[in-house]
């Protein structure tokens, strides 16, 4: 738990309005009286056994679907990135940078280990894919009209679950029975910016048959609008880390004499958008009117940055929201086809449309971007410079961006049915069997993707005989080649653009078979301590997965895809045994052993089992104390097991170079290995640090990760504070065989530093050209190499009590993690970096909840706390004790409000403000990465909601 100073600066923070968004849990079960206990016959999530009791020994979060909308976030995944438990890996404002084709995606990071060990439900069954080749459900497809509450629940799953809940699981709960209409709307717009995002949900349902069914229908919408971060003065700033060139200065690690000062006005001069090349020892820029001038270098230069200079604001390109609309269309009915026995069935389509903007084109010292002396475009000044110099060509380092910004359009259209039959048998015998199908398609359209032949065709540009500017090749003319001025910024000609540039679409399609079914009885058998209780079930579930890329002939400057295709299917069994120990003895009030096993036969990787075990101790009718330990799986996916080789680029040192060699203490194994693979002994090359050729692939060899959690907790409801309950949990979860690919350079220097020579894995995975004995190629794929550990402990106060004449309510939720260690190879424990207390994982984190309601009014305050981080983990910074002037982010708060009032006759208006105090981004971050989203890149935020229910 916090101390009483840290939790008291909390919520102090809440009260005067530091900043920030809180989703509240739920306040645990009421109070029960000791004498007379009224018990409920309830599902609880992490099992599949009816209980006697609201308890379980499985730590879980409770979060009401009206709670997660209460701010002015327009879709669910926006609200559940804010919880503590949650990490902000795949959000709204970096999921365009994330990955191709996943612009628009909310997917969830459950303890910051991973979208892929997070197993999302929908009423406790799978859910189909929005990432192909993956398991990650984008929670935006969920029906947030629909939503009765979202359970989160800690540590390893898997024998109740399935593969996939390494790290736990998030069952969305829908609604059972829908009767009446209700409509809800909201629309906000931020303060200093025109941003803006919209939502409008319609549900009706009713009861059929004189009540023997239920039939309801819902829609909903929810949009935005994009935001640059040239659009907000905060983000539009220029920085780059600029070598500290204090006089006197050595690195000497001295940490209070850092190695780069994060510096303002400064950025790249080697490279803009209007053009940069040097000619002897001066850099020239090529102005608007196609002359030349030299570049003003400013007051400071290092690494191709400069200071208060002609350099270039790479911020234009950077997108803090992508412009996002979602449609959702559920029906769903049930009815009862005998006393004992009711159908049901579910159905949705839900499209999504996400635009993200990048960089254009770039050519940063590449000889595709070469042009001549006799170019038809060129400036005589130029030409004459060049003349003097004694040069025949120039390499011109340019953003494209006047040929067009790179576009990103993906369009995402997801259906799912759900049927199924449940009831009871033989008096106590509960029965569910269903069927899912679910089905994900992808439309990928990449715009302005610059063809290199196209390009360097139309760059060689001369003068025919009547004067008029061509391409010199003749067959690129009778191709419709038309040449290209790159000589000052919008210069290039629309013929030109369209000549060099492509829009090419790719698609994907994601299809997911489930069929299964358990019965469960509560009190299969009498022991003096209770009554035994016994679930079991089978499973059987098929995963396909496609990507398609577009048949291009030529070579673009977006890289070339492989197309992943894979299925695999498994069986699945399972069981589950909740057994009553003791009862009714001196601090044992009850004591319940829970014990539960699934065995799984994969067509890809074989047989798996998982198993898990808890112990429920009712020490008294206030104080209960719970653990869990258990041993769970995660299968590769399609992309880890089946993804084909796909291009991409690995920035690389040599570790054969001599300079390389020399810095070594002890060389004498890489020499030798070197050697062997036929590299001179006085080897250099100047590409040191280049971008070399790689390929990414997957591995049909994987294994599955193996998790092993264990939680312990304890939950306080005392009785002479009514209305207060508290739950302490203690989490720690540790993954072996964790699939990852190793890095480029691990890859080389592995390949040189075996003690067996050069017949080894890694060495297999590099080529080298035969006579310059550089790299050219690097294939990577994944294997079972690492290790991760994680643990923490979760704190989840609520507390309700009169005051006035109305009801307050209040809620602290807080995480505090102990341990998140990625080992990178884990048969070398000596080697990890620690990200406790590093962006995206701060050692602290915690949401607060103030709700007050006086008759029809209610009013909210919720406040979230994020704990100061490093940008470098402690690993880093011992093997640099100084890096930067810009070395953390300072403890964030950020605060929202609301008001609102229901009329008698079912009208619901609110108006509220998010960051309320217009809380400004930590400096230095624009929020858009996978750690740096949990901060809020907007601003404040006005927004109205109007609702009616009938």
């Amino acid at each position: 738990m916090p101390t009483k100073t840290k939790l008291a600066e909390w919520v102090a923070l809440s009260l005067i309005g530091g900043a920030v968004i809180s989703i509240p849990a739920q306040a645990a079960d009421t109070e029960k009286d000791a004498d007379t206990q009224n018990y409920e016959h309830i599902q609880v999530t992490g099992s599949h056994i009816v209980r006697e009791s609201a308890y379980a020994p499985t730590p879980v979060t409770v979060v009401t679907g009206e709670e997660l909308l209460g701010t002015g976030v327009t879709n669910i995944g926006e609200a559940l990135n804010q919880l503590p438990a949650l990490g902000s890996t795949y959000s709204l404002a970096n999921s365009g940078g994330s990955s191709i084709g996943t612009a628009g995606l909310n997917i969830l990071d459950l303890r910051n280990l991973g979208t892929s060990r997070t197993l999302v439900l929908v009423n406790g069954k799978r859910h189909v894919s929005s990432e192909a080749g993956t398991a990650a459900v984008d929670v935006n497809t969920i029906p947030s009209a629909w939503v009765d509450k979202v359970e989160i629940i800690t540590g390893g799953a898997s024998a109740i679950y399935g593969a996939d809940a390494v790290t736990g699981v998030v069952n969305f709960i829908l609604k059972k029975n829908i009767n009446g209409l209700e409509f809800n709307a909201s629309i906000g717009s931020a303060d200093d910016t025109d941003f803006s995002k919209k939502r409008a949900s319609f549900s009706y349902g009713t009861d059929i048959d004189n009540g023997r069914g239920n039939i309801a229908f819902s829609a909903e919408y929810s949009g935005q609008n994009s935001l640059h971060a040239m659009d907000r003065e905060q983000t539009s700033g220029s920085y780059a880390s600029m070598k500290n060139n204090a006089v006197g200065r050595v690195d000497d690690n001295n940490p209070n004499n850092p190695d780069k000062i994060y510096t303002p006005n400064s950025g790249y001069y080697a490279i803009a958008n209007d053009g940069r090349f040097q000619l002897g020892d001066v850099w020239k820029k090529i102005n608007a009117d196609g002359t030349i001038s030299d570049v003003n270098l400013g007051s400071n230069v290092y690494n191709y940055y400069c200071t208060d200079c002609d350099s270039i604001n790479l911020n234009q390109f950077d997108e803090l929201q992508p412009k996002f609309e979602r449609y959702n269309v559920n029906f769903k009915g049930n009815y009862d086809v005998t006393a004992d026995d009711s159908v049901y069935f579910e159905a949705k389509y839900v499209r999504s449309d996400a635009t993200n903007n990048s960089q254009p084109a770039f050519f940063f010292f590449n000889p595709k971007n070469t042009v001549s002396i006799d170019n038809a475009f060129m400036d005589p000044m130029l030409k004459q410079m060049m003349q003097d110099e004694g040069v025949t060509s120039l390499t011109i380092n340019r953003f494209m961006t006047d040929t067009g910004l790179r576009v990103e359009n993906d369009t995402r259209e997801t259906q799912r049915y759900v049927l199924g039959m449940e009831g009871t048998v033989a008096t106590d015998w509960n029965y569910d069997v269903y069927a899912v199908y679910g089905q994900t398609d992808l439309t990928r359209e990449n715009q302005n993707n610059l063809i290199y032949d196209n390009y360097i065709n139309a760059l060689d540009a001369i003068k025919d005989a009547d004067g008029n500017i061509v391409c010199r090749s003749e067959d690129a003319r009778s191709e419709g080649c038309a040449p290209i001025n790159i000589f000052g910024y919008g210069a290039p000609s629309q013929s030109a653009i369209n000549y060099i540039n492509v829009d090419l679409t790719g698609t994907s399609v994601i299809k997911q078979t489930v069929l299964g079914g358990n019965i469960t009885n509560s009190g299969i058998y009498e022991l003096p301590a209770g009554y035994v209780g016994f679930s079991t079930g089978v499973e059987y579930r098929k995963e396909e997965s496609a990507i398609h890329e577009p048949d291009y002939p030529k070579e673009t400057f977006f890289n070339s895809l492989g197309e992943d295709k894979g299925s695999f299917n498994v069986k699945e069994v399972y069981a589950e045994l909740s057994i009553p120990l003791l009862a009714d003895l001196p601090l044992i009030r009850q004591l319940d052993l829970d014990v539960a096993a699934r065995y799984a036969d994969y067509s890809s990787i074989g047989s798996a089992t998982t198993w898990k075990t808890g112990l429920n101790w009712e020490v008294s009718d206030e104080l209960r104390m719970r653990t869990t330990y258990s041993r769970a799986i995660r299968a590769p996916n399609i992309s880890e097991l089946y993804g084909a080789a796909s291009q991409t680029y690995f920035g690389i040192s040599d570790s054969c170079k001599l300079e390389n060699l020399n810095q070594l203490a002890d060389s004498a194994t890489r020499r030798k290995n070197c050697a062997d693979l036929g590299i001179p002994a006085d080897f250099d090359s100047d590409y040191d640090g280049a971008y070399v050729e790689g390929l990414q692939s997957g591995n049909h060899d994987l294994a599955p990760e193996k998790s092993t959690s264990y939680t312990l907790g304890a939950v306080f409801q005392p009785n002479a504070v009514s209305g207060l309950s508290i739950s302490v949990d203690y989490w720690n979860i540790s993954i072996d065989d964790a699939i990852s690919s190793i890095g480029a350079q691990d890859i080389i220097d592995k390949c040189l530093d075996s003690e067996t020579g050069i017949d080894n894995q890694y060495c297999q995975l590099i080529t080298r050209d035969s006579s310059s004995h550089e790299i050219t190629l690097i294939q990577r794929h994944s294997l079972n190499l690492a290790k991760l550990e994680a643990s923490g402990v979760d704190l989840d106060l609520g507390y309700e009590m009169d005051l006035g004449k109305g009801t307050l309510f209040t809620s602290l939720i807080a995480t505090k993690q102990i341990r998140n260690r990625k080992y990178s190879f884990q048969d070398d424990p000596s080697q990890y970096e620690d990200y406790v207390g590093v962006v995206g994982t701060p050692e602290w984190e915690a949401n607060i909840d103030l709700k007050y309601s006086l008759d029809n009014w209610q009013a909210n305050w919720r406040t979230r706390v994020i704990d100061s981080v490093s940008l470098y983990t402690p690993q880093e910074i011992d093997r640099n004790a100084n890096p930067n002037t810009l070395m953390s982010y300072a403890t964030y708060a950020i605060s929202d409000m609301s008001v609102g009032y229901k009329f008698d006759n079912g009208l619901g208006l609110k108006v509220g403000v998010d960051n309320v105090f217009d809380r400004d981004l930590p400096f230095g971050t624009s929020g858009t990465g996978s750690g740096s989203a949990m901060y809020d890149n907007v601003g404040r935020y006005y927004f109205a909601t109007i609702s009616f229910k009938m």
